[in-house]
């Protein structure tokens, strides 16, 4: 298992579109891929089974809690975001409130 991971970096002249990059993700999902904002690709390596039990007791906090509360949507890990500087991330939980949801067209919210 690795203990911090694998970074590519490619020169300029490679540089890969975002529907590259998803098709890449969707080739390799069993992978924890992430991009950051300088187009350097992450392999993130599996968590062991004491954080996954830290992680499931989290997202199952987090997701009963953004049910009763109704004001956001709660996503698990494997969920990846585009941040506003480029990188593409895969949290290891995250919360997103309604109405900033609401503002996002269908193709950012997939």
């Amino acid at each position: 298992m690795l203990s911090s991971p694998l970074v590519f970096q490619f020169p300029p002249s490679m540089s890969i579109t975002d529907e590259q990059f998803f098709e890449f993700c969707h080739l390799n999902r069993d992978l924890r891929i992430e991009r950051n904002r300088f187009g350097q690709i992450s392999i993130m390596s599996p968590a062991g089974s004491e954080t996954g039990n830290r992680e499931i007791n989290i997202l199952g906090q987090l997701w009963v809690w953004s049910e009763k509360d109704g004001t956001g949507i709660a996503s698990s890990s494997s969920t990846e975001f585009k941040l506003s500087t480029g990188a593409e991330l895969s949290p290891d939980a995250s919360w997103i409130q309604l109405d900033r949801w609401n503002t996002l067209t269908p193709e950012q919210q997939k």
